[in-house]
C-alpha cells in the first residue's frame, strides 16, 4: 500500500528527523576517531616507544597548563620549555596541588599547537592517560614523556614549524569509589568526636 497526501509527507518528515539523529549520534566517535588518526585539532599521538632515527634537528617545545573554573587545584609546568632532538625522547612534569581540606579527583584534557603539529607530537607515558586523585594538601609532579615524529621534517606545513605548545587543562570529577567512602568516614568520624 503506497502513502500519499499527507502521510507521504509525515513519513518522509519522519525519515529525515531519524536520519539526522543517527548522523548526530555517529558524528561525535567519528570526529574523535579523525582527529586521533590525522592529529586534527591539536589531537596528539599515543606511541609505546620513541622512534629509533634521531635527527640533529632541534624543536622546542613549551608546556602550558591551566584549571577549569569549578578546579580547587593549583596547576603548573615544572619547566615552561625545552629543546629538544627531532625523535628524541622528551620528559616535562607538571605540578599539581590539592590547598583544599578535601580529596579531588581530575582528569586532564590536552592538545598542541599549531595545530599540524598533532600529527607528529607522541607521548609515550602521561599523567593524563589516568584520572588523578590528590588529597588535601598534598602536592605532585606528573610527568610526560614524549618525543616528534622525524617525519615532520618531510611534511609540507611541518617542516616549518620551530615550537610546538604541549596544553593541557585539568577539570573536577567525580572521586572513584574507593575514595568516596574514605571522605565520608572520615566526615562521619569528625562529627562523632564532637
Amino acid at each position: 500500500m503506497a502513502l500519499t497526501g499527507p502521510s507521504k509527507t509525515v513519513a518522509q518528515t519522519v525519515g529525515v528527523v531519524v536520519l539526522m539523529g543517527g548522523l548526530a549520534w555517529a558524528s561525535v566517535p567519528f570526529y574523535d576517531w579523525f582527529c586521533r588518526v590525522t592529529g586534527f585539532g591539536g589531537v596528539t599521538g599515543v606511541s609505546d616507544v620513541a622512534p629509533e632515527d634521531v635527527l640533529d634537528q632541534t624543536i622546542t617545545v613549551r608546556f602550558d597548563g591551566s584549571l577549569n573554573n569549578y578546579m580547587a587545584w593549583e596547576f603548573k609546568p615544572v619547566v615552561r620549555e625545552m629543546e629538544v632532538r627531532i625523535g628524541e625522547t622528551g620528559l616535562a612534569f607538571y605540578e599539581a596541588y590539592n590547598p583544599t581540606d578535601r580529596p579531588i579527583a581530575g582528569s586532564a584534557s590536552y592538545n598542541v599547537t599549531p595545530y599540524q603539529a598533532g600529527g607528529f607530537f607522541n607521548k609515550i607515558q602521561c599523567f593524563c592517560f589516568e584520572e588523578q586523585v590528590l588529597q588535601p594538601g598534598e602536592r605532585v609532579q606528573m610527568p610526560v614523556t614524549f618525543y616528534v615524529d622525524p617525519e615532520i621534517v618531510d611534511d609540507r606545513e611541518g617542516k616549518y614549524i620551530h615550537t610546538i605548545t604541549l596544553s593541557y587543562t585539568f577539570y573536577e570529577i567525580d572521586l572513584p569509589e574507593g575514595y568516596a567512602s574514605v571522605e565520608d568516614e572520615n566526615t562521619n568520624a569528625d562529627t562523632s568526636l564532637n
